[in-house]
Order: structure tokens, then C-alpha cells, then sequence
């Protein structure tokens, strides 16, 4: 029998390639992640390892920018935290170095650049707006990852300027965010105004349609009606609900 619905529940609201995770919205989702290196050393989820493998490839920077850190455990995330503390104080760690289980690097999604040199720094990598780096920047977009931390978002991400700082969200997601100057906390709730009978349109690639679906708390699941002419991909926001993409079937 062909399946008509989509069934979600709350344990998925914590997965997928647009959860926000930050100060307020920590990890939930305790699950194993599907890895992939994407350097030597340095792993991603999978699919965004390898789309950044792509990517480098398009612009041949495979030996000109360096992957610094891509996924961290928790206890790897909190080492770092305690080091900077350490080495660095309470103010400079606050603005550089999130919180264990706030950390986007748990996620597998989220990975720091910098340009290959003899001297990297590991918390805080150059990656100018200039060069093969500005030429990764330029298309990142294309591959599904955003710049997520930039200037004079301070406010609203919680993290200070980082330019070395790349989140995989994936497409039409990262064309829509860099089209419209939205950080990942701004997308999330604009993405609340489109509803499945109010969809947001795109023309990135293939056009499509993204919409909201919000989970009630307690309501054990939540269907979604499924359409043969259309194909449809869910993730969770992480906080309370769900981002739908959809595309149309060529048949």
C-alpha cells in the first residue's frame, strides 16, 4: 500500500540539517550521527561533508583552506570550554566558545575554516574576505552551508563575529537565508508565517516550496498529507516544530 501520510513525533524536532542550536536551544538529541571525513581527522554528517568536499573541489582549495574542527563529542566541547577558560578568561570564552551541548560542532554540522598556514589558531582561524576564502564564501551557498555567525548579528546569534564559522543548513534553505541577510535564529521564525496551506516559494535550483509545521506539545504525533506529485523532506527546528521543503515529481 502506497503511503498517503507523514508521521511525525516530538523525538524528531531535535534532528535534522536546520535545528538551531545556540545559547537558549540546546542539544536533545542524544542519537549517533552518520559521520563522514571530510579531512584527515575532521569529521561531518555526512551529507554536509559531502557537499563541503564539492564545494572545495568547485574552487580547487582542497590544499588552500584548511578544515580546522568539524564535529566535536560533548566532553571534546567541554575540554575546549575549559581550556579557554583558562587560557583565554570568562569574556573572550563567552564570545568565542559556546557551552557544552549549545555547541553547533556536536551537531556534525557545523565546521571551522581557516587558510592553510604554518600558524592556525584553533579558536579563532583567519579566513579573509579576500582570495580562495572569499571565493569559498561566494558559493557556499550553492553547496548548502551559511556564514553562521556575522557582523552585527551579535544580538540575535549570541556568538560574536565569526567569519571562519560555516553551518551545513542545506538547499534552498542557505540560498533563501543569504538572499534575504536571515541568520539561522531569524529563519526559523520567519519560516513560522508559511503554513502547508501558505507555502514559501523558491526558485533555487529546482522551485519548491518551504513551510512550517508546528508539533503540540503532548500530542504524541503529527500527520502530514503526502502528494504523488510531490516530494517532501522534513527537519526539526529544535524547538518546536518542523521546516518542510517540497518538490515537485518529474512524473
Amino acid at each position: 500500500m502506497k503511503k498517503e501520510e507523514l508521521i511525525l513525533t516530538e523525538k524528531e524536532i531535535y534532528k535534522g540539517s536546520l535545528i538551531l542550536v545556540n545559547e537558549k536551544y540546546g542539544i536533545k538529541n542524544g542519537e549517533s550521527i552518520d559521520l563522514s571525513e571530510a579531512a584527515p581527522n575532521v569529521f561531518l554528517q555526512r551529507e554536509a561533508a559531502n557537499r563541503l568536499k564539492e564545494a572545495l573541489k568547485k574552487i580547487k582549495a582542497e590544499d588552500k583552506i584548511v578544515l580546522v574542527s568539524g564535529f566535536r563529542s560533548r566532553s571534546e566541547q567541554s575540554e575546549i570550554y575549559k581550556m579557554s577558560l583558562y587560557e583565554n578568561g570568562e569574556e573572550f570564552t563567552k564570545q568565542y566558545v559556546a557551552l557544552p551541548d549549545h555547541s553547533e560542532h556536536q551537531t556534525g554540522l557545523a565546521v571551522d575554516l581557516a587558510l592553510k598556514s604554518d600558524s592556525i589558531d584553533f579558536i579563532r582561524p583567519d579566513f579573509p574576505f579576500e582570495g580562495i576564502c572569499q571565493q569559498f564564501r561566494e558559493i557556499a551557498a550553492e553547496y548548502g552551508f551559511i556564514q553562521r555567525y556575522p557582523k552585527e548579528k551579535e544580538n540575535i546569534t549570541g556568538i560574536s563575529f565569526e567569519p571562519w564559522h560555516f553551518r551545513y543548513v542545506g538547499a534552498p534553505h542557505s540560498k533563501i537565508m543569504e538572499e534575504k541577510g536571515l541568520t539561522l535564529e531569524e529563519y526559523t521564525d520567519y519560516i513560522r508565517e508559511y503554513g502547508f496551506y501558505n507555502r514559501l516559494s523558491f526558485n533555487a535550483d529546482d522551485a519548491g516550496e518551504v513551510f512550517y509545521i508546528k508539533f503540540d506539545a503532548g500530542s504524541g504525533e503529527k500527520k502530514i498529507p503526502l502528494s504523488e506529485k510531490e516530494s517532501l523532506t522534513v527537519s526539526g527546528n529544535n524547538r518546536d516544530g518542523f521546516i518542510a521543503t517540497v518538490k515537485k515529481n518529474d512524473k
